[in-house]
C-alpha cells in the first residue's frame, strides 16, 4: 500500500507553543531554539491503516529542532518518551535525550534537524492494539507531510529502537543508516513475561478502583528491569528499616518516586498499549539492508546480549555490534558517560562494513 493511500489526509499546524492547547503560529515565525537555530512543534492529522487496528484518525505531534537544510536524524525512545528531546530556549523544559543531544554532541541541532514525535497512542486516546509497523508507517507519513524526502539516520532507543527497525524494514529507501540501542527484532520471552506481569498489577489496580496505584506498582517493578542489580547494589547499599511495624528497604522512596511521577504523565490506557506493543513486535532481520549500528548493554535483562547478536549476524546490510557494560543496565543511553556519545558520533559519520 503507497502512503499516499495510508495519508487520507495530513495537516501540519506548526506551533511555537503546544499545538494541543490550540495556538498555532506559522513556521516562518518560530521562536529561535538555543544557539540561535530554529524549533518548532506541530501535529499531522492522519488516517493510518494499523496492522491490528483498522483505519484510524490520528494526531502525529512532533517536535523539530535544528538549521533548514541539514541533515535530518529521527529520534525515538522508550515507551515513555515524548517529542520533546532537549531544553531548548524555546521550549526550556528538560527532555528524555538531554544526555545524547546538545551542543558539541553528536546529535547537535546546531548541524542537523533533529526530528522526534509522540508515540501513536501515547496520549491514551487509542484503545487498540498498537504495532511497531505502525510507528514506522507513521513516522514516514510524518516525513510526507513535513516534505522530509530522506533521513540521514533514525536513531532508536528501546522501543524507538524496535520502531527504528522496522522503519528500515519498511521504508529502507528513504533512510541512510540506522542506530539501534538497547532493542532488538523480536521480543524476548523473559522481558515479555515480566511485561505481562506489569499489565496484571495494572489489571488488579482497576479490580480495585485504583488505576494510578496499579499503573505506579508496574512502573515501579519495570525500573527494575531499566537497571542493574550492580546499579542498585551501588545506589541503595544500606541496611532496611523499620517504619511503623514494618520493614523499609533503601530503594522504595525512589520507587515509589519513579511510580508517583509516571502516573503523573501517563495516561494507563497509553501504557498498557505501548507495553503489548512491545510484545507483539517482530521483524525480519533480513529485510533490513540499510546500514546499521547495533548498541547493546552487557547484563540487559530486558534485550539480552544474545538478541542483540542474532539480530546483527541476521541483518541483510553491512552492520556491527558495541557492546557495553554499564551499571545503568537497560537506561544507560539516558545516562551517557560519553561513550553513546563517541558511538553515534562515529556511526552517523561513517559507513559499517560487514
Amino acid at each position: 500500500m503507497s502512503l499516499e493511500d495510508r495519508a487520507l489526509s495530513a495537516t501540519v499546524f506548526p506551533s511555537a507553543c503546544d499545538p494541543q492547547a490550540g495556538a498555532a503560529v506559522p513556521p516562518s515565525i518560530a521562536v529561535p531554539a538555543s544557539g540561535g537555530h530554529p524549533a518548532v512543534r506541530g501535529h499531522v492529522d492522519v488516517v493510518l491503516p494499523m496492522h491490528h487496528a483498522g483505519r484510524r484518525p490520528l494526531r502525529l505531534a512532533y517536535e523539530l529542532a535544528g538549521p533548514e537544510g541539514a541533515p535530518v536524524v529521527l529520534v525515538s525512545g522508550g515507551i515513555s518518551a515524548s517529542r520533546h528531546l532537549a531544553a531548548s530556549a524555546t521550549f526550556p523544559e528538560r527532555g528524555w535525550a538531554g544526555a545524547v543531544v546538545g551542543k558539541g554532541r553528536a546529535l547537535d541541532p546546531a548541524r542537523l534537524r533533529l526530528l522526534a514525535f509522540d508515540h501513536v497512542g501515547a496520549d491514551g486516546g487509542l484503545d487498540a492494539v498498537i504495532d511497531t509497523t505502525d510507528q514506522a508507517d507513521a513516522a514516514a507519513v510524518l516525513l510526507d507531510a513535513l516534505g522530509i524526502a530522506r533521513l540521514r539516520a533514525f536513531v532508536g532507543y528501546s522501543y524507538g529502537a524496535a520502531v527504528a527497525l522496522q522503519f528500515a524494514a519498511r521504508h529502507g529507501t528513504r533512510l541512510e543508516r540506522l542506530v539501534a540501542v538497547s532493542g532488538a527484532h523480536r521480543a524476548h520471552p523473559w522481558a515479555a513475561a515480566w511485561r505481562a506481569l506489569q499489565r496484571r498489577a495494572v489489571a488488579l489496580g482497576e479490580l480495585q478502583c485504583a488505576d494510578g496505584q496499579g499503573l505506579a506498582l508496574a512502573r515501579q517493578f519495570a525500573m527494575l528491569g531499566y537497571r542493574s542489580g550492580d546499579g542498585f547494589a551501588e545506589r541503595f547499599d544500606a541496611p532496611p528499616e523499620v517504619v511503623n511495624g514494618r520493614v523499609r528497604v533503601a530503594a522504595e522512596d525512589y520507587l515509589d518516586a519513579a511510580g508517583a511521577r509516571f502516573v503523573a504523565k501517563t495516561p494507563v490506557v497509553a501504557w498498557q498499549r505501548l507495553s503489548e506493543s512491545l510484545d507483539v513486535h517482530r521483524v525480519d532481520p533480513a529485510a533490513i539492508d540499510v546500514p546499521a549500528t547495533v548498541v547493546a548493554v552487557e547484563g540487559d535483562p530486558l534485550v539480552p546480549l544474545s538478541e542483540a547478536v542474532a539480530l546483527v549476524e541476521g541483518l541483510a546490510g553491512p552492520a556491527r555490534l558495541r557492546v557495553l557494560r554499564s551499571p545503568h543496565g537497560h537506561d544507560a543511553f539516558l545516562k551517557d558517560d560519553g561513550r553513546f556519545d563517541t558511538i553515534l558520533r562515529d556511526a552517523l559519520a561513517t559507513e559499517v562494513s560487514a
